[in-house]
């Protein structure tokens, strides 16, 4: 092998018992679990949404827009879940660029895991401290799940780990409500038979211990468009989209069956702007369908301080250094349209 070992991760218990989560906010966390799962077995009638940066690079920013969404969170309430998106892992196509803060602490540094382990615990905790909004994070690396099992209320599965057995596995073993996006390729039945898999019981090997899981009931379907062999975006959020999934979805037989849209990257055609006309014609076709309602329980939207994004290098504050996102003012209005268009 080449690998060079650089350093050893710290163990989780170094780690957590570094950076405690306070009594008060276990509790926040603990109410907030069973409000969002409740969503997802129809034991509460509101909407989710999953809101947030595309990567979250900057603390300071990160908690700002978070705070931001807090206030918001109390003026619709009766008819949205707000869940932050604070993405600490950033998947990436060709293996180049900017990871996320967990491989690069400070994004205009090398990396550094051990710093970066430390900085988003940091984060997610200031984060929760301060707006009282439990997160969601992406599971880039299934072992590090440990590190933020206390913090984290959502966990996302990229469209490039959805057919990864170790997800699958690990994510059996959740308690929390996991989404798995669709592949890029746009195979809906692998997204199922990921969310089959998940929602099953297993024994594997888990951070160099044979485990044994009982499967995540709450484990549900994010779609967010595909990709052809030409390079060309094809979005799957359309009316004739949902009624399709639906009853595909329908014929396995899974627990709580649900969908969450991804307004952004392929159904966009990573044209961040046009995300509120999308969440818009999402809410329309539930308007239209009983079906689609019952089945469609949320958004994923990719959202900022300011609108678009920057280069890597940038120090912009509250601009996204990955893909663009809608800015804070839009993001406002599309939620308050959307309190309102909800029943």
């Amino acid at each position: 092998m080449n690998f060079k070992f650089l350093q050893k991760l710290p163990s989780v218990e170094e780690i957590i018992d570094g950076m405690p989560l306070k009594r008060e906010l276990k509790e926040i966390k603990e109410k907030r679990d069973k409000e969002i799962a409740g969503l997802f077995k129809r034991e509460n009638k509101r909407f989710l949404l999953l809101v947030g940066p595309c990567s979250a690079h900057d603390e300071d920013a990160l908690c700002e827009y978070v705070a931001r969404l807090s206030k918001l969170q109390e003026r619709v309430q009766d008819k949205i879940i707000i869940t932050p998106r604070i993405y600490t892992n950033k998947p990436r196509s060709k293996g180049t660029g900017y990871k996320g803060m967990f491989h690069q602490p400070d994004h205009q540094k090398r990396p550094n895991m051990v710093k970066g382990l430390k900085a988003i615990r940091r984060m997610h905790i200031r984060a929760l401290s301060e707006s009282h909004l439990t997160a969601a994070d992406e599971m880039l690396y299934p072992g590090n799940y440990p590190y933020l099992e206390d913090l984290l209320a959502y966990v996302a599965i990229g469209a490039r780990s959805v057919e990864n057995q170790q997800h699958r596995l690990t994510v059996s073993g959740l308690d929390v409500p996991v989404g798995m996006k669709n592949p890029t390729a746009g195979d809906l039945s692998v997204m199922l038979d990921s969310i089959q898999a998940a929602q099953e019981p297993h024994v594997f090997v888990y951070n160099g211990w044979e485990v044994s899981t009982e499967g995540n009931d709450l484990v549900h379907a994010v779609i967010r468009g595909s990709v052809d062999r030409n390079g060309n975006h094809i979005p799957n959020y359309h009316y004739e989209d949902l009624i399709k999934l639906t009853e595909m979805y329908n014929k396995r037989g899974l627990s709580n069956p649900s969908i969450i849209v991804d307004t952004n990257h392929s159904n966009s055609g990573k044209k961040h702007l046009e995300q509120p006309r999308i969440a818009m014609e999402v809410i329309r076709s539930m308007q239209q369908s009983p079906m689609i309602k019952d089945m469609v329980v949320g958004l994923m939207i990719e959202s900022y301080i300011l609108d678009g994004s920057q280069d890597p290098s940038g120090n912009e504050f509250g601009r996204s250094i990955t893909d663009p996102c809608l800015g804070w003012e839009q993001t406002e209005r599309l939620i308050l349209d959307l309190a309102d268009m909800l029943d």
